[in-house]
């Protein structure tokens, strides 16, 4: 008679019950420093409790191996990227594999290029992390039948293991707000740009925008959604053509903090400010978003590139491993801050 698979256990499995982030879990299970003795302790008891063990070193592979993973990104710059490569890169270090991070630079040429030769990458690396990359049908098929290992951050039905966030719900929320602050007239700063591929989030984002406003019977004016990328740069641009070229609304969602970040920049040199002329929220709890109170939507992530590393790993390690590929969906929070007020 079959027995019935006992499910992995996982790294977040671990988090939830420990109560601590992915990151602090994966540096008390390792015995990294900058950690402390109680969090240690609970790392250890929930470990135990759940029967968790970290994947071996992998120097303990089998050879033919080149020890090297690449993590590839939309664009190198931006923050988001910014951390949840650095939270990848150290779990890779620490279980024993180079990196090479490959940036699309926001090009669909050297997205073409690069997944045009995946038998020439696959000579380079072991595995592949993906961090929100819009894939055409031809290239996930091409990825999936390359024999890398491969996870993913950001992304939806792929065959890989992938971590993120619901970002229509992040979206939705973040409207939300904004609308159950009295506030009816609504613009977006949208995530992508003319000549940009579209990153996943950005249509998420704007399914979002679009699913709180069709909620409360209210209909999207297209003059109000503007391209502005996930830039500083993107969102100021966009806010000046919003107050010089469209109508000021009454409140803004930016598709991430930074684009916010360009749209605050816009408004003080215009001798506007907000909330006083019009309320904005961002998506990212970046470091400056408190600095700034700006009111936004926090996520994890570190967590998610941390999170996203251990599996892969996990799967170079046991490439035979029987279980399926799992999408894990990590939590958001809205912090409501000093950019957004009730409509006076």
């Amino acid at each position: 008679m079959l027995q019935a698979k006992t499910p992995r256990v996982t790294i977040q499995d671990v988090a939830a019950l420990s109560g601590l982030s992915i990151c602090t879990v994966s540096r008390a299970l390792r015995d990294l420093p900058n950690v402390s003795l109680e969090a240690r302790v609970k790392v250890g008891d929930a470990a135990a409790k759940l029967g968790y063990k970290a994947s071996p070193a992998a120097s303990r592979l089998a050879g033919g191996r080149t020890g090297c993973v690449a993590i590839i990104v939309p664009t190198a710059t931006a923050w988001f990227f910014a951390q949840a490569v650095e939270a990848a890169e150290e779990m890779f270090a620490d279980s024993g594999y180079d990196t090479v991070l490959i940036s699309l630079r926001n090009r669909p040429s050297v997205q073409h290029q690069l997944f045009a030769d995946l038998t020439g990458l696959a000579q380079r690396v072991d595995g592949v992390l993906l961090l929100n990359i819009a894939l055409s049908a031809a290239e996930l098929a091409a990825l999936a039948g390359s024999g890398l290992a491969v996870a993913s951050v950001g992304m939806h039905d792929v065959p890989w293991d992938n971590v993120g966030i619901d970002n229509e719900e992040a979206a939705r929320t973040a409207t939300e707000h904004l609308l159950g602050l009295g506030h009816w007239d609504l613009a977006m700063l949208c995530g992508s740009e003319a000549g940009e591929p579209s990153l996943v989030t950005a249509n998420e984002r704007l399914r979002g925008f679009e699913q709180a406003l069709s909620a409360h019977h209210l209909t999207v004016d297209p003059d109000l959604v503007l391209p502005a990328g996930s830039s500083i740069e993107g969102g100021r641009v966009a806010m000046i053509e919003l107050i010089e070229n469209r109508r000021m609304p009454s409140a803004i969602l930016a598709g991430c903090d930074e684009t916010a970040f360009g749209a605050l920049m816009a408004l003080r040199d215009l001798g506007l400010s907000a909330p006083k002329n019009v309320s904005i929220i961002g998506i990212d709890d970046h470091q400056m978003s408190w600095f700034l109170g700006l009111s936004t939507i926090s996520q994890p992530v570190a967590d998610q590139g941390a999170f996203a590393a251990s599996l892969l790993i996990e799967r170079l390690h046991r490439s035979g491993l029987p279980n399926p590929p799992a999408s894990h969906v990590l939590d958001t929070k809205l912090l409501p801050r000093k950019s957004t007020r009730r409509r006076r």
